[in-house]
């Protein structure tokens, strides 16, 4: 006979706990809706101030100069050093943000997650630096190499100049890859094969192409040094022949002189 009243007590006291878990979060759901937005407004400001901090130090210019920017811009991409440092800035903020008003609402998973997200950021900068060094130093590189294979006036200055660059830059997009813990061991097996590739490529290229160059030079070496050997045989001789002449001389001289 009681059926009815006791669902209702069911479904008062579901709806009371309801309205009091709402009730109870509510709070936390502003606070962390308020750390958000001030979150988001000084990732802004650093994100604006980043931006003319690089331009006020001409960094842009600088890696215009070490034509940089033109590596980049012959793979399609167009880099804007004070737009990536400052987005960069930003979302690391956002992510700080989203961890504090995750443990602000008490979201234990996601504090983890972005925790791990935030950990992995240094290398995502370091990768970064590694990049733009691996450019600066494969463009000096194939200056370098350009300049010396013109000043010996070979042929081909600018293929092997270009060889020299792309090398270091692989290299270096390797380095950035391992960094950034992507298939590390792949890229060793990557890294080994290619070294292997060079070395049996330029071996066969100086076995096969250069055979007759460098039985020239090995030739012109063997009587390089025969002459060497022969020079100095001729003036051991001499040295002896004066030695000789010398004490001959003297014992004249003393038989004379008696």
């Amino acid at each position: 006979m009681n059926t009815v009243p006791d669902y209702v007590d069911v479904l008062r006291s579901a709806f009371v706990d309801l309205w009091a878990g709402v009730v109870s979060f509510l709070p936390k759901l502003i606070l962390a809706v308020i750390v958000f937005l001030v979150g988001l407004f000084l990732a802004g400001l650093l994100r604006t101030a980043v931006v003319r901090i690089v331009k006020m130090l001409r960094l842009d210019e600088l890696l215009e100069k070490l034509e940089v920017k033109a590596s980049f811009s012959k793979m399609g991409i167009k880099l804007d050093l004070g737009e990536f440092l400052g987005w960069l800035v930003k979302w690391f903020i956002i992510i700080l943000v989203l961890i504090a008003a995750a443990d602000v609402l008490q979201w234990g998973q996601v504090t983890v997650f972005l925790t791990q997200v935030v950990g992995y950021l240094p290398n995502v900068m370091i990768a970064v630096i590694i990049l733009l060094v691996g450019f600066i130093l494969g463009n000096f590189v194939q200056t370098v190499v350009q300049a010396a294979v013109d000043a010996a006036e070979m042929k081909n200055a600018q293929f092997l100049s270009g060889i020299a660059k792309w090398a270091i830059i692989v290299f270096s997009f390797m380095a950035a890859l391992v960094q950034l813990g992507i298939a590390e061991s792949l890229i060793s097996v990557l890294f080994t094969g290619f070294v292997a590739m060079i070395a049996l490529a330029g071996g066969l290229a100086f076995g096969l192409g250069g055979r007759d160059k460098a039985e020239l030079v090995l030739d012109k070496l063997a009587k390089d040094i025969m002459s060497r050997d022969s020079v100095k045989e001729m003036k051991r001789e001499e040295k002896v022949h004066y030695e000789d002449v010398g004490g001959s001389d003297h014992a004249v001289g003393e038989t004379i002189s008696l």
